[in-house]
């Protein structure tokens, strides 16, 4: 019996149960359509993440203070407990001499109400170096200026979300809204960055700082410091320049830990990177899982079938099948349902991803090295798990087989 005769028997044993080879087939195609999800989820979040760090540019620094209490934490609430303050952004100004712009932030969500439209968003309490430092642009009006800041005056821009949300198709420009019970005059209106993986970028208020701490939050210390320079190369000398200026600032010595943390864009990118690899082989591993589970349903519904069809195996052998055809034919039926099994997994993981994609948001990148490695997997564990059977079926002795009931 040659290859194409082997193949066309082994199709025709699967055809004659067709939902147990279909149920078998599906423990195949779920481990595939999880390898392509998880993977697809993955990467897609792993670009999104790192466009969103990109776009504030290679020569941005962040400064963060290091969560707990903190020496000299004034005034309890949500400002407490934070190490940097307004003066830290001064500092940085006047002593890291390579840094070009600064922009201290303050950042927390609120009610916001525009005559019956009440929505939570999340305010952002900053300077006009703001819009140059983390990337974003005036789509119509004016950002608000430093005379504003220096007045504490109570204007704001708005994102294109928390615009629809409040004024529908309405223009926001000259409008006046409520944050925090405080009437807030709109002076501009963010250009769309589009959504995130999490969070989205479009909904939020940015309003000057000193308004913001001081009459709106009552806080006196800052979540964040944005900071640049002129060139990408400068970043890494900028960050220790700022470095060495705020510990001097906070009275640190020299066996004393840092209070704040300063990361230059490259390092974001970099831990990043390491988080949503590991993501990725997290999900990767839990697909593989699924894989295998499958094999062993391939494994058992072989050894069933070879059982059921002991007799036929007898015949066989006795009009003179070698063990070897055998074996082949068996090998043949379970390499078919992993294959088929892949080749569904592969097309519901398309399915399955651009769904994701449309109505959950989630950004998805389907790989072809993945796919490559999900089909080829399938196909080997067909192998793997039903050589056993085959191998079992091949040794049957033709006299048993016949004497089977």
């Amino acid at each position: 019996m040659n290859l194409r005769e082997n193949i066309a028997v082994a199709l025709q044993g699967l055809a004659a149960n067709k939902l147990r080879s279909a149920l078998t087939m599906l423990g195949i195609i779920i481990g595939v359509l999880a390898v392509i999800l998880g993977t697809a989820i993955g990467q897609g979040s792993r670009d999104q993440v790192l466009a969103r760090i990109q776009s504030l540019g290679s020569n941005a620094i962040t400064v963060s203070p290091n969560r707990g209490p903190q020496r000299g934490a004034v005034g309890g609430g949500a400002g407490s407990g934070q190490s940097l303050t307004m003066e830290d952004a001064e500092a940085i100004k006047t002593g890291a001499p390579t840094v070009t712009a600064v922009a201290p932030q303050f950042q927390r969500s609120s009610q916001v109400k525009y005559l019956n439209q009440n929505t939570s968003t999340s305010i952002v309490c900053t300077t006009p170096e703001f819009l140059k430092i983390r990337g974003f642009s005036i789509e119509r009006g004016q950002m608000f200026t430093d005379r504003d800041v220096r007045g504490r005056r109570k204007v704001c821009i708005v994102g294109k979300t928390t615009a629809t949300t409040l004024f529908g198709d309405g223009a926001p420009i000259g409008r006046n809204l409520r944050i925090g019970g405080i009437n807030f005059k709109i002076t501009g209106l963010l250009a769309s960055k589009g959504n995130a993986l999490f969070g989205d970028p479009d909904d939020q208020i940015v309003i000057p700082i000193t308004t913001g701490m001081n009459q709106v939050f009552g806080v006196d210390r800052l979540n964040q410091i944005y900071a640049q320079t002129a060139r990408a190369e400068d970043a890494t000398r900028a960050a220790a320049e700022i470095e060495e200026v705020l510990r001097k600032a906070h009275k640190l010595t020299n066996s004393e830990e840092s209070d704040f943390q300063v990361r230059t864009q490259q390092e974001f990118m970099e831990l990043q990177d390491a988080s949503s690899q590991t993501l990725t082989f997290l999900l990767t591993g839990i697909a593989a899982v699924a894989l295998v589970v499958g094999g062993i349903g391939i494994m058992n519904i072989m050894l069933v079938s070879v059982t059921e069809r002991t007799r036929e195996i007898g015949i066989r052998k006795a009009v003179g099948a070698r063990g070897a055809n055998i074996l082949l034919q068996f090998l043949i039926e379970a390499t078919t349902l992993s294959v088929l099994g892949g080749i569904i997994g592969i097309g519901a993981g398309f399915a399955v991803c651009a769904l994701v994609t449309q109505f959950l948001g989630f950004p998805t990148v389907i790989s072809w090295f993945w796919i490559a490695v999900s089909f080829t997997s399938s196909a080997v564990i067909g192998v793997f798990f039903g050589i056993y059977p085959a191998y079992t079926a091949s040794q049957l002795d033709p006299i048993e087989a016949l004497r089977y009931q």
